[in-house]
């Protein structure tokens, strides 16, 4: 008996589609795009209104014809690619290859991969939205005509093999604009100034930072400052002139989007963000959890928005009130989208809140389960009531000078009973409860002033969760191309990770420089943005998409041709190393490739002899008395190992230091915390030793 036939991209989610529908239904996967424009020729007639010339995919025809056969055989042919433009695009194009009317209702979406989501979805079949299909498309020929037109510039003015894409060379930009200002920053010293201070009945301390003197605000730039403070202060009675005392809330935080989920799986567990998203892929296309068989764990994970389904906020608030009492449910807000989110899908969430991160242990992979843990304990508490503190501020007099003492105390624990975030404050308890026992008019007994030399920090490296971040921020790309665009980066040599920041390669500088100068637009923010925001017009049908194509390379080419009388030979040059080849024995000189730095022969291409590129880290090998050196592995990660490998094995996460622990004669690692910066410690489980580098070693 003939069954409809449906279409999905993957492999995974065609199977779990299989099982929800126990059979009713044929369900196959088309691997992704069957059509494109063709690898080895533009695609694209510029002259007469843009139009593409798509192929079939290398490898895709043995798909089609498979499908073409099913098709021909079902009641019925149903399009379930993903619900956004680029699922839009490869329904459109599986319709011209199987010869099926795309203005018939033959497109169905859903948001989860759940049998009620799936079944509803196909009694509500429609046509393929053209405007969807004309905005990927634009996007598609923008990337073609800025990749095909300007990358062939590059190789010639150079280096060969080199590429310029649309939206990653603004992202690049943007990393290259942080390393300068960073390479520019003067660091400045201050110090701080600190009164352990002592309860009138000697039943508590509390710490006051020095604030200000004479009722000015003072910042502590000289030494000299604050050893006159220090005599100034010395014999001072420090007396509480004003206690302030407070409630204050802390709102939960909302639902995940994509960017934000990218930012708390890098801050929490390091995903990088490719990592996540395949992760969240396969939560979304479905798993076996046991009895109940394949299901979408989470909602679609591409999405710009917080927006949450009525029916999931009702579910999630039974639960709390359940679980917890009414009393820890939250007030239901009034949706207010962010100014430029499309808000096309809700925001990523559990399918069914009832399925608990520990009743999936044993069916997910430990990665799997980690992202869908982060995910359920995120929406759980963005439906949950405010955390409340008790903020107690005390201004302190002694003599001329103020100092100040805050802190609080948890009053109620609200939404962090599930999801605690690791914020913004720490706040020392002890601290807290004595600084909530102080009365105005009070003396407080000194025993110890404490000064400490600080010096001003440069903006960090962007990491791939912050420059997700900023991208979001300027409107550069979107949710389903951040991933995209950091790889693509990585990849062409322009940048690569040194301890989980994105630092650019001389090579990554010269192509920013030369962009620049002859195509501003393409490496500028803004320009990108705006770009970004015409492509939303199109799908809302607010604009064409052949005349924003027009409008775009009509000045790109007059550029063009400028910058190809111009700009002369931009050769990076290599740098050459001492070390000789060991086919021909001219020198190696280092070369970027996919995965970082690498060794090959100046001889090339006549010898292609090439070898890891060894950083040593000045530490010997404690197995073998070798030397440790840097690596990198096939995924980008720093590490060290010794360079005897294969012949030592030895090998660290953790940078190793020219310090031995006087404990077990090991050599220390370095290890970084957010509060407690820079520390060595020994790597031997065995041996808890850790000591504090000297003040000169954490200002560097």
């Amino acid at each position: 008996m003939p069954r409809p036939l449906i279409i999905v991209e993957s492999p995974a989610k065609a199977r779990t589609i299989h099982k929800l529908l126990r059979g009713k239904v044929n369900v196959q996967a088309s691997m992704g795009h069957v059509r494109d424009l063709p690898r080895s020729q533009l695609g694209v007639d510029e002259r007469n209104g843009f139009v593409p010339k798509y192929v079939t995919i290398r490898g895709k025809g043995e798909i089609l014809k498979k499908l073409r056969e099913q098709a021909r055989k079902a009641d019925g042919v149903y399009l379930a690619t993903d619900p956004d433009r680029e699922g839009e695009a490869i329904s459109w194009h599986l319709a011209k290859s199987l010869g099926l009317d795309e203005h018939k209702p033959i497109r169905i979406e859903f948001h989860e991969v759940t049998q009620e989501a799936v079944e509803q979805a196909l009694k509500r079949p429609r046509p393929i939205d053209d405007r969807l299909v004309e905005a990927q498309q634009a996007r598609r020929i923008l990337d073609r005509l800025v990749g095909y037109k300007l990358s062939p510039l590059l190789w010639r003015k150079v280096r060969r093999g080199l590429s310029a894409g649309r939206v990653q060379s603004a992202a690049l930009r943007m990393i290259c604009d942080r390393e300068e200002a960073i390479a520019a920053f003067k660091p400045q010293d201050y110090w701080t100034l600190e009164a352990v201070l002592v309860l009138p009945d000697g039943t508590g301390r509390l710490t006051a930072r020095y604030w200000s003197t004479d009722g000015k605000r003072t910042v502590l730039r000289e030494r000299s400052q604050v050893e006159s403070l220090l005599e100034d202060l010395r014999g001072q009675t420090f007396v509480a002139r004003e206690v302030r005392r407070s409630r204050r809330r802390r709102n939960p935080p909302q639902p995940f989007t994509t960017s934000t989920l990218q930012q708390e799986a890098s801050r929490r567990f390091g995903f990088p963000v490719r990592k996540t998203m395949r992760v969240a892929q396969q939560l979304y296309e479905g798993l076996d959890i046991g009895q109940e068989g394949a299901v979408g764990l989470i909602t679609y994970m591409r999405t710009d928005s917080t927006r949450v389904a009525a029916s999931a906020r009702e579910q999630a608030r039974a639960f709390l009130e359940a679980r917890f009492g009414r009393e820890w449910l939250g007030k239901p807000t009034a949706e207010r989208p962010r100014p430029g989110v499309q808000d096309a899908h809700e925001a990523i969430r559990p399918t069914d809140v009832g399925r608990e991160p520990d009743a999936l242990e044993g069916f997910l992979n430990p990665e799997q389960l980690r992202l869908y843990r982060l995910i359920w304990e995120r929406f759980v508490a963005s439906q949950m009531a405010a955390v409340e503190h008790e903020l107690t501020v005390v201004e302190l007099e002694a003599g001329r000078h103020r100092f100040r003492a805050t802190g609080s105390v948890l009053t109620f624990a609200g939404f962090t009973a599930v999801y605690r975030s690791e914020s913004r404050e720490e706040t020392d308890a002890a601290g807290a409860e004595a600084l909530a026992r102080v009365e105005t008019g009070q003396r407080l007994r000194v025993e110890r002033l404490l000064d400490q030399k600080h010096t001003t920090q440069p903006p960090p490296r962007y990491t791939e969760a912050s420059l997700v971040k900023a991208l979001e921020e300027n409107g550069i790309g979107r949710p389903s191309t951040y991933a995209p665009i950091i790889e693509t980066v990585l990849q062409r040599g322009y940048v690569e990770r040194e301890d989980r920041a994105l630092k650019p390669t001389e090579l990554g500088f010269r192509v920013v420089e030369l962009l620049k100068k002859y195509f501003p637009d393409i490496v500028d923010p803004g320009f990108t943005a705006d770009m970004e925001g015409h492509l939303d017009a199109v799908e809302e049908g607010r604009q064409d998409w052949q005349q924003l194509l027009t409008t775009f390379y009509g000045p790109f080419q007059v550029t063009l041709e400028r910058a190809e009388a111009e700009i002369g030979g931009m050769e990076v040059p290599e740098e050459v190393t001492d070390l000789p080849c060991d086919k021909c024995g001219l020198p190696l000189v280092i070369r970027y490739g996919r995965f970082g730095r690498f060794l090959g022969c100046s001889g090339f291409p006549e010898c292609r002899f090439a070898k890891p590129y060894l950083e040593p880290v000045g530490v010997s090998c404690p197995k073998c008395g070798g030397e440790i050196v840097s690596r990198r592995s096939r995924k980008g990660r720093r590490f060290y190992g010794c360079a005897r490998y294969p012949e030592c094995d030895f090998t660290t996460w953790q940078r190793p230091v020219a310090r031995e622990c006087p404990r077990c004669r090991s050599f220390l690692v370095e290890a970084r915390g957010r509060s407690s910066g820079l520390r060595y410690v020994c790597p031997r489980e065995d041996c808890d030793y850790q000591e504090l580098p000297d003040l000169t070693e954490q200002e560097q």
